[in-house]
């Protein structure tokens, strides 16, 4: 069978938060079976917070989820993670409302994920399951899910800057054939530095910099290392859809399209999903008949 995951033993990163400009303690600790992604405020009496789209309050600059007045933001990228490397049980304990930004990326998640150790539980992994198409839209920008045998993200931006347009604003990654770990995950975020000085101004983005991030003029990259990939751009919005969708609480069997989404759309859709319990269902596989072999290198390396 495919079995549940957790991490073999506890591990623990620094780094700044990228709205808050503080140093931020994490540690990810293994979680017995059917625990889900819990985050653990050690801030605020060690409340916590399931990582879920249930949860989920506020998606305008990051995805964050709340529960009981206590919140969590910035969560995407260490999601997307866990998503990719398939860990199901985990509790992640911090000493701020948000997660550390790190580089920007996933990779130091991944890599922090691996220091430690993935184990697999005694116990069948559950799926969730696209059955039929679902899609939302918002003016002009449009998300869907659809039936798939795996695990597919085809997206479009649209960004009106020289170096995305020439880095190519439209990518599908059929995860069968591609690694997100080679792929994706050391894809970084990116925005104007114009946007970032008026965000200081109302006290946001004060950890933000060209360490975690891409800093864009009106019309050049800043960073002096320039890209990670030619389209890095485009493959860290797939970043962040896969890392929205994990919310649905456990990995995804389906074709996500997009064109012009963020945090925003993308909980629109997972909530519609879920308010139409016909369109979806939760699967367990055993490994010969399994859709979802496109995790066979990513997770295999990680063991």
């Amino acid at each position: 069978m495919i079995k549940q995951r957790t991490i073999k033993k506890s591990v623990k990163a620094r780094g700044i938060g990228i709205h808050s400009g503080a140093m931020i303690n994490m540690t990810l600790i293994p979680a017995d079976i059917d625990y889900g992604v819990v985050f653990k405020r050690m801030d605020v009496g060690g409340k916590l917070v399931r990582a879920h789209n249930a949860f989920v309050n506020e998606v305008v600059l990051s995805t964050s989820i709340e529960n009981d007045g206590v919140k969590v933001s910035t969560i995407e990228h260490l999601m997307s993670a866990f998503s990719a490397l398939g860990i199901d049980n985990i509790l992640v304990e911090l000493d701020s409302f948000e997660v550390p930004i790190m580089d920007g990326s996933s990779a130091p998640f991944i890599f922090l994920v691996q220091s430690a150790g993935i184990k697999e539980q005694d116990v069948h992994k559950k799926f969730f399951v696209i059955k039929d198409k679902v899609r939302v839209e918002n003016n002009d920008s449009w998300a869907q899910i659809a039936p798939h045998e795996g695990f597919r993200v085809t997206l479009e931006i649209d960004f009106n800057h020289k170096k995305v347009k020439e880095s190519g604003q439209s990518l599908s990654i059929d995860f069968a054939q591609k690694s997100y770990l080679k792929e994706i995950s050391r894809a970084r975020t990116f925005g104007y530095i114009r946007d970032v000085e008026y965000m200081r101004e109302k006290n946001l983005a004060l950890g933000a910099s060209m360490d975690n991030a891409i800093a864009l003029s009106d019309d050049d990259v800043l960073n002096e290392d320039g890209m990670r990939y030619d389209n890095e751009f485009v493959k860290h919005k797939i970043l962040d859809v896969v890392g929205d969708l994990y919310l649905l609480g456990a990995n995804l069997i389906g074709s996500y399209e997009g064109y012009k989404t963020g945090h925003l759309l993308n909980d629109q859709l997972l909530s519609s999903i879920l308010s139409q319990p016909d369109t979806w269902e939760i699967k367990t596989f055993e490994r010969d008949n399994s859709p979802i072999q496109f995790y066979s290198e990513d997770w295999q390396n990680s063991l």
